[in-house]
């Protein structure tokens, strides 16, 4: 159970970050890239494009493989899982009230 905690708080992490979840965007749409490939699309470094690379993988949100000497990464998407299904929660929690406040500010316009 808190093995299964650290799990999803990593994922809420990884995501919570504009740079990580820019990251992920090549990633999905190309199916692999070798890191290089997104220092080419990304205005930002080597470096900070490891750091990230890393945390994502430490999220579960990345896997790496190695073709020759390259390492190629993918997109799992499979832990965002649990992010959607927050969401998708908390939207609903969310939305009926604002709905019901948004009927009754019209029955007062009227």
């Amino acid at each position: 159970m808190i093995d299964e905690g650290r799990a999803a708080r990593a994922v809420y992490d990884a995501v919570a970050d504009t740079t990580r979840r820019g990251l992920l965007d090549p990633l999905a749409q190309s199916g692999d890239l070798p890191p290089d490939a997104l220092v080419a699309l990304l205005p930002m470094g080597r470096t900070t494009v490891s750091r990230h690379l890393t945390l994502l993988k430490g999220a579960g949100l990345v896997k790496g493989r190695k073709v020759g000497r390259e390492t190629r990464c993918r997109v799992d998407a499979y832990p965002l899982s649990e992010v959607q299904g927050y969401v998708c929660y908390d939207e609903q929690h969310w939305t009926r009230p604002v709905d019901h406040l948004r009927y009754l500010l019209k029955e007062a316009e009227a």
